[in-house]
């Protein structure tokens, strides 16, 4: 995009967001708009704010991130929200995904990955590290029910594409690990997302795993 992605940040910890404020202010192409201790007054802080991507800690004070990020997604449907955490916590993740986040990573991650993550869900990914998308997997496995891809017609080349996508693949890597562009991993994702009926990374990979439709 033509001018700086707008960033704005919910933690509780006052060094933390400071760091992050100065982390993404160092960046050319990004720039913090806001930063919030607590989510009491999230829609009037985005609103004031405008931000692209909302970078929320899902442990706050008074309102908690994944509540939120469920008040978000009532006034803003493709706001990008990306989650982050201390903990692998499996009831977190499960409820931070249904609530419409489109990506969730640990805090431990290094900067340069936080930066790298804020760009993907700008461009339509769904960020998360290795270990929170196995978990994420095996939560939605355990309890929903399995039904058959050929319900939505998705070729064995979309299939393949949801799959990496439900592992954390980012755009590029798919593209690398598929031995196509990055225009056609886009093109095989748009066709996706109609044949799902999603608008989203996210809800693509939420459906995938609910519905049982990857490996």
């Amino acid at each position: 995009m033509d001018r700086k992605v707008r960033v704005i940040i919910f933690d509780d910890n006052s060094h933390r967001r400071d760091g992050l404020k100065m982390l993404i202010d160092a960046m050319e192409t990004m720039e913090c708009v806001g930063c919030h201790e607590d989510c009491r007054k999230v829609l009037e802080d985005i609103e004031q704010a405008k931000p692209d991507v909302v970078l929320m800690d899902i442990d706050m004070p008074h309102v908690n991130g994944v509540e939120a990020v469920e008040k978000i997604r009532t006034k803003y449907t493709d706001l990008k929200v990306l989650m982050q955490t201390v903990f692998e916590d499996d009831n977190k993740i499960f409820s931070a995904i249904c609530a419409g986040a489109d990506g969730y990573i640990l805090k431990q991650r290094n900067p340069s990955e936080l930066i790298d993550a804020i760009f993907e869900v700008m461009t339509g990914g769904a960020p998360m590290t290795p270990i929170v998308a196995r978990k994420a997997l095996q939560l939605f496995r355990k309890s929903n029910t399995i039904r058959h891809s050929q319900e939505f017609n998705l070729s064995n080349r979309e299939l393949e594409i949801l799959e990496l996508l439900t592992k954390g693949y980012s755009y590029k890597m798919i593209a690398d690990k598929c031995f196509i562009s990055y225009a056609t991993v886009n093109s095989h994702i748009s066709k996706i997302y109609q044949k799902l009926q999603v608008e989203s990374s996210a809800g693509a990979v939420s459906l995938a795993i609910r519905e049982g439709l990857v490996k």
